[in-house]
């Protein structure tokens, strides 16, 4: 027997039962995503790898350590994308989209990085983002923001995350606040770890990004951001956090949120959970005004974020289990070659009659007991039941699975109506 082959580590499957959380952050995602004006848009999980470099920054992690980028027949360096929005933007440039115009959008896909397999951190990932293109002023950032609120509260993970919010201000602001930092940790070489002595003399604005604990110790120590802050940047940060109060969303200023990717500017936004242990942070964004300009196309305002799927499932199976979606109404349980013919055709007019009844007909034979086994197991609330008498009577028997009641024999009317009932959640 040839040795069985296993999936790429850090390459996971979606297993069924799993596929119904995935479902279900999907289903609204999408719902909410238009109820708020955004389009999607699907871009190549293969683009150049300079976009990235030139996006994400090459003094990051992503691009220094976890990139899957190879050479392709051609020669060209091609990397599998590491994150959402280096494709959206050059996707809207490429198209032309945002000439003289906005955009609201949204994505979801998988994603790339090869990095050390964890809870919630996975080598090929999926992540659902919105970008929004060519809007200036602070209600955007709040727009997504509130969306986002939403979506927990639609998914019962309202009193699982907490919002912090920070400013990364102007380029000319953080290249004052560069030079401060640079002095600060200059008079600290002894205490900076390996990483942090490299970005010193790179993008030192990362150190605070550091999850090393004797860093973040450190990091509480270093000069503060708001104290460089330009005074555009501080007018857009407090009326934005003015929004969020006059709707009611909690929010905590932390200082020490830089976000570890070079384009982001004013706000940046991260909502965080304690449920997931060190892998806290479930969706990330903010601002990057001059990302468009840095990938050939004109100075666009935009602000979008990302959430990472895997992450939300783990906190939803923290849940007390609710029925999936595609978990089946009814299940029909069909004994002799005659019922098995007249099962097909039976299942085929309830499934016209009621399109949103979830069926499923009983196939390869076997014992009465056996069949029930599975209509058990498959979660059904009913069994319908086609056998010699049903046939002789023209008639189909109903037995419910879930709770109390007796199995009856109805007429196809009464078993529509039945069945109607159920699919309104009403049986």
């Amino acid at each position: 027997m040839s040795q069985k082959i296993q999936a790429i580590r850090g390459m996971n499957d979606i297993l069924p039962e799993q596929s119904h959380h995935w479902q279900r952050i999907e289903e609204a995602v999408a719902t909410l995503a238009a109820a708020y004006g955004y389009c999607e848009i699907r871009t190549p999980i293969v683009e150049k790898t300079e976009l990235f470099k030139r996006s994400i920054g090459e003094v990051t992690d992503i691009v220094e350590k976890e990139m899957y980028t190879f050479n392709d027949r051609n020669g060209d360096s091609l990397t599998l994308r590491p994150e959402g929005t280096a494709g959206c933007v050059r996707a809207v440039l490429e198209a032309g989209l945002v000439h003289n115009q906005s955009q609201r959008l949204w994505y979801r896909g998988p994603m790339f990085r090869h990095e050390r397999p964890q809870q919630g951190r996975y080598r090929q990932f999926y992540q659902i983002g919105m970008e929004a293109f060519n809007f200036a002023g602070p209600d955007i950032d709040a727009e997504l923001i509130m969306l986002t609120a939403r979506l927990w509260q639609q998914l019962g993970l309202t009193d699982q995350v907490t919002l912090q919010l920070n400013s990364l201000g102007s380029s000319a602001a953080r290249a004052a606040y560069r030079e401060a930092l640079v002095a600060f940790y200059n008079q600290h070489q002894s205490h900076l770890d390996a990483d942090s002595q490299r970005r010193l003399g790179s993008n030192p604005l990362r150190i605070l990004d550091s999850k090393n604990p004797d860093m973040v110790a450190l990091n509480r120590l270093a000069p503060a951001f708001s104290d460089y802050l330009d005074v555009a940047s501080r007018d857009h940060f407090q009326q934005l956090c003015e929004m969020l109060e006059r709707v009611g969303i909690a929010y905590e200023v932390n200082p020490l949120l830089v976000r570890g990717l070079d384009y982001y500017s004013k706000t940046v936004f991260e909502w965080v959970t304690n449920a997931l242990g060190a892998q806290g942070t479930v969706c990330a964004g903010g601002r990057y005004d001059g990302l468009l300009t840095q990938l050939g196309g004109r100075e666009t305002p935009a602000v979008g974020f990302a959430m990472g799927i895997e992450r939300l499932v783990l906190l939803l199976s923290q849940q007390p289990e609710v029925v999936a979606a595609n978990t089946p109404h009814a299940y029909l349980v069909v004994m002799g070659d005659a019922a098995q013919q007249q099962g097909v055709v039976l299942a085929e007019q309830l499934r016209q009659q009621l399109p949103q009844l979830r069926l499923v007909t009983h196939c390869g034979g076997g014992s009465l007991k056996s069949q029930f086994k599975q209509a058990d197991r498959s979660g059904a609330a009913v069994a319908l039941i086609l056998a010699a008498e049903e046939l002789a009577s023209g008639q189909v028997s109903l037995k419910p699975l879930r709770g109390t009641g007796e199995q009856v024999m109805l007429t196809e009317a009464v078993l529509l109506a039945k069945l109607q009932n159920l699919c309104e959640g009403e049986y």
